[in-house]
């Protein structure tokens, strides 16, 4: 059953008829924009989004998003679903809903290690055809890491390679895991990530692969990505071997720009990455397909949090924040993008409120409190 936030479009009405270009114009003055963003007729209507909180830590987050985009008047309302890991599969509302609205929000979802039970995260990306993982790695200013100028963005294939589940018993005690890759899926990821960087004015796309292995499997994979490369000039495009990868990221991972990687390599990669950019708690991400989006903390790792953290409630909601700035953003609503994601690194900057895992003491509210005090 949905649990709409019916009371925002009230809010959202009473805002915006009290609207006062006096009122934005410190946020567009700290942006520094010369040209302003014109919205087509009825962009401006409020949103149905999907949100799934999730297991451990997940309501705590989502909550915390959703305090937030109150604060803001954002246009959109949430129809929230109630989905656990160890169902046996997504509920067929939730599918429905996500596919009617297009985007949805997500918290952690636990994934019973070993036994029968399959992957809800992997079902979802299935189901909706989530092919692309995207995960944003930076230096935030007042978080001190070991590396700088690390900016990178992993854009993994979701759908295949090791991810395919197929796997069986030959005889008692010989497992056979098949890894599938195709042609299709290869050239399509390869598509979205040189896209991704010609978008955004990226320099560079790092195809991971270890083709020296298997060589017909991942050979097919960087036969799609040169196919692709030479499309984009203006791109440079360099291919890495997986384990020389991981390490070059822990030695030098400002050479890195956006990287392209079969599924498995990618979800290492974008943990890795995401350790050494600041911690998982603080890298925004999404997964995106032709019609569906679903964001949700860029790196899986500890993505449900232990049960200290959910008892204290001291779990860090940066990550899933900064996922919804980029949901504001693919919902076409920058401005409120721009103001939740200048507030979140407000907080961080200022390095009062910060949960233990950024070397603070900060319960998830005290943090919610900051952001939404520095909201302009």
């Amino acid at each position: 059953m949905a649990f709409r936030s019916i009371s925002r479009f009230g809010q959202y009405l009473r805002y915006a008829s009290g609207f006062s270009p006096s009122r934005f114009g410190s946020v567009f003055n700290e942006n520094r924009r010369s040209v302003t963003y014109m919205p087509r007729p009825g962009d401006g209507a409020p949103r149905a989004v999907t949100l799934i909180p999730g297991d451990g830590i997940g309501p705590l987050v989502t909550g915390a998003v959703q305090q937030i985009m109150e604060a803001m008047h954002a246009p959109l309302y949430f129809e929230t679903y109630e989905v656990h890991g160890d169902m046996t599969s997504v509920p067929q509302e939730v599918i429905d809903s996500i596919r009617r609205n297009k985007v949805c929000l997500k918290g952690g979802l636990a994934t019973p290690v070993g036994g029968g039970v399959s992957s809800l995260n992997v079902q979802l990306r299935k189901e909706l055809d989530l092919y692309a993982s995207l995960v944003n790695c930076f230096n935030l200013p007042g978080l001190p890491t070991r590396h700088e100028n690390v900016d990178i963005v992993v854009i993994r294939e979701n759908t295949e390679g090791e991810y395919s589940g197929l796997e069986h018993e030959v005889v008692p005690g010989v497992v056979e895991s098949l890894k599938v890759m195709t042609k299709f899926c290869s050239e399509r990821i390869a598509k979205y990530a040189f896209e991704y960087a010609y978008l955004n004015n990226r320099k560079k796309v790092t195809a991971v692969h270890k083709a020296n292995i298997m060589k017909l499997a991942d050979g097919l994979f960087l036969e799609s990505c040169r196919e692709v490369a030479t499309k984009y000039p203006g791109i440079k495009y360099n291919e890495i071997i997986v384990d020389n990868c991981c390490m070059q990221l822990v030695s030098k991972p400002e050479q890195f720009d956006v990287m392209v990687t079969p599924n498995l390599y990618g979800n290492l990669v974008a943990n890795t990455a995401a350790g050494i950019a600041g911690g998982t708690g603080v890298m925004p991400g999404g997964n995106v397909g032709q019609d569906h989006a679903v964001f949700e903390q860029g790196a899986s790792a500890g993505n449900v949090g232990n049960d200290k953290q959910v008892e204290q409630k001291k779990a860090n909601p940066v990550a899933l924040l900064l996922s919804s700035a980029m949901m504001l953003r693919h919902l076409q609503f920058p401005s409120f993008a721009d103001r939740l994601e200048t507030a979140v690194k407000g907080v961080i900057a200022q390095g009062k409120y910060m949960t233990k895992d950024l070397g603070g003491s900060s319960n998830t509210q005290e943090v919610v409190d900051a952001v939404i005090a520095q909201l302009d």
